[in-house]
């Protein structure tokens, strides 16, 4: 039970950890997110998220495929960009801006994420993966750069009893326009995971990402998250978040509900 709980936590905060199971699982999660932030300018701009996804594990491949729907409220001098999974959405400062308020909804950019278990040790508790990730520009120009995105990535992970550090590294290359030109950007986190009970654990995470344009921002977050078994085979998440610099929400939080099949 604790390697499960294990992988679901490292799963959570590394956006594609090790799965330590070995049969094939098919799961779903839906979440609600929200942040808020001022993303260098004078005015706020808040973003409400409701992620659904659904995740296929096998052995030592999982494969992720995530779609937003998204509410926005703000002035337009800011556009949400689906360039990293989750509540990573990063943000780009755009020249059009209005004095008026105004609050879109709509479906956010369709993400595909894989990840493969290179190296885990017999017990679980220790382990390298590989990941991919493409983030396709199907949402419209409100809510992404209408352009695909393509990362790769390395983590690991290494359990001391109930604690266990993480590492993160990518690199993500930018689909980039005339109108809003983009450039490849390395990212990263460090976590570290506790291991509460048999059905509980919580953790903190921090993440950083090169600043991807001449307007835009280094992003720098850290995040504090738990997450519980709440049935045999359902786990509910939830995390909050601030932003150290321009680039990141002011403040955020979520809370998600995963159930396997």
């Amino acid at each position: 039970m604790k390697r499960s709980i294990l992988a679901v936590a490292l799963l959570s905060a590394m956006s594609g950890g090790a799965w330590a199971e070995d049969d094939s699982s098919l799961s779903m999660s839906v979440g609600l997110e929200r942040s808020s932030g001022k993303y260098g300018g004078t005015s706020t701009t808040d973003t409400t998220s409701i992620p659904v996804s659904l995740r296929y594990a096998t052995d030592d491949w999982s494969l992720k495929l995530s779609v937003p729907y998204l509410f926005v409220t703000g002035d337009g001098s800011v556009t949400v960009s689906g360039g990293h999974t989750g509540r990573r959405g990063s943000m780009t400062t755009t020249t059009t801006t209005t004095t008026m308020r105004m609050t879109s909804g709509g479906v956010g950019d369709v993400v595909a994420f894989a990840n493969y278990s290179l190296l885990r040790s017999e017990e679980g508790d220790a382990g390298l993966d590989v990941a991919g990730r493409i983030k396709f520009g199907t949402a419209s120009t409100k809510f992404g750069s209408g352009e695909n995105d393509y990362a790769v990535q390395a983590s690991t992970y290494v359990s001391f009893g109930d604690l266990t550090p993480s590492l993160m590294l990518g690199y993500e290359k930018l689909g980039s326009t005339a109108a809003a030109p983009l450039d490849n950007a390395a990212y990263g986190s460090v976590g570290l995971d506790y291991l509460l009970s048999d059905e509980s654990n919580m953790g903190m995470e921090y993440w950083y990402a090169q600043q991807a344009s001449a307007t835009g921002y280094a992003q720098r977050e850290i995040s504090m998250y738990a997450a519980t078994q709440i049935g045999k085979d359902s786990y509910l998440r939830g995390f909050v978040m601030k932003g150290l610099s321009d680039g990141s929400p002011d403040t955020g939080y979520g809370v998600s509900l995963s159930t396997d099949f």
